[in-house]
């Protein structure tokens, strides 16, 4: 895909670094310590081992030793902030807007791994971090989690960090609200109907974006499930609201619809995020899969094909890179597509550099050929 023949995006961009930074945005509520491993297939010397590349070789290891036991090396790549409201509002403040970030970053004090990150936004803290074993393959990854503390998040909690007055003022003078990871949080969609009746009666002015990301709610039941669905799309009567979906969350979210699920091609997924918007009525739905994104809005329903790399430094956080992305584009005017294109170069940035793109880095990437990028 040839983005350079594609002008509309990077002259967007180009005009973005001084709307940017006047540009507020809200995000929350979560915090994890990530740790990316790799396995271990083969230790040939102290300092040498081939990786462990195909989640089915994993899956074939652990099969082969059922009744038995078995031995797995993991190696660590790195720690980082993790946690998909920490990384999506990363990602953001790397393009320059002004974050406010409320989760469990560290309590009574801010963990280490958020310090650069807590330097760089005003942040709100709630309780301590969940902490995340990353296991990463070429094509895919394991997420194995440790969310005790999640159970703090509750809406006492919050407004004793940010009282009644300050949270709504925040979401008063923000463009963008993003509250992700419904799933590990126990209590967050009370959080969700006290925003909706304590806080979103008393805004005014034009309606904000409003973003949420379940993330993979695989393990609640379609009764949890359908419920937040139907708390989620009330918010669209104070807010433009946007549900974010990669390809399996989308088919879990569309069986709980009563919708069939779309096979993995980009003219099926895009009439599924059509569905979707059809049966929540809210401003836009997005999909996005490895190798391209799509989305639907009033406008339409169209998608995007990505900078897929079979060879990612890192995919953890990819997902919410994309969100970033999109969210900015949103936040810039632009349309499906090209919010689209800014999604899909955000995260293919990300995956091939491990780290946020700033809006240089985002202009130069969408000015070269996808095959070129890497």
């Amino acid at each position: 895909m040839n983005l350079a023949g594609m002008p509309s995006t990077p002259a967007e961009l180009a005009s973005a670094g001084e709307a940017l930074p006047k540009q507020r945005v809200l995000v929350g509520l979560d915090g994890f310590v990530d740790t990316i491993l790799h396995v271990v297939d083969k230790r040939e010397s102290a300092t040498k081992y081939t990786r462990m590349l195909k989640m089915a070789s994993f899956a074939d290891r652990i099969r082969a030793a059922a009744g038995l036991s078995a031995n797995f090396e993991f190696v660590p790549q790195m720690t980082k902030l993790g946690g998909n409201g920490p990384i999506m509002a990363n990602a953001l403040a790397s393009y320059g807007t002004q974050v406010t970030y409320i989760g469990n970053l560290g309590a009574p004090n801010i963990h280490p791994i958020f310090n650069d990150f807590s330097r760089g936004t005003n942040v709100c803290s709630l309780a301590e971090p969940g902490y995340t074993d990353a296991i990463e393959f070429e094509d895919g990854k394991l997420m194995c989690g440790k969310h005790a503390s999640l159970k703090e998040i509750t809406w006492e909690t919050l407004i004793r960090c940010m009282p009644l007055e300050q949270l709504t003022a925040r979401f008063s003078e923000s463009s963008l609200i993003a509250l992700v990871n419904w799933t590990m949080i126990p209590y967050m969609e009370g959080i969700f109907r006290k925003i909706l009746t304590e806080v979103a009666p008393r805004l005014t002015g034009q309606k904000r974006w409003m973003f949420f990301d379940l993330a993979d709610p695989a393990k609640r039941n379609r009764e949890d499930i359908a419920r937040v669905l139907k708390t989620i799309a009330k918010f669209q009567k104070y807010f433009r609201v946007i549900l974010g979906l990669n390809l399996q969350e989308s088919r879990q979210i569309g069986a709980v619809l009563g919708l069939k699920p779309p096979n993995d091609k980009t003219a099926g997924v895009t009439a599924h995020a059509a569905r979707i918007l059809e049966k929540l009525k809210i401003e836009t739905v997005v999909i996005h899969p490895t190798h391209f994104a799509a989305a639907a809005d009033a406008s339409g329903a169209t998608h995007e094909d990505g900078p897929f790399t079979p060879a990612p430094k890192i995919t953890t956080g990819a997902g919410d890179h994309f969100n970033a992305g999109f969210c900015i584009g949103r936040l810039m005017g632009c349309d499906l597509s090209g919010s689209l294109r800014i999604g899909v170069a955000t995260s293919g940035f990300y995956v091939r550099q491990a780290r946020s793109p700033s809006l240089e880095d985002a202009k130069r990437f969408l000015g070269k050929r996808w095959e070129k990028a890497a």
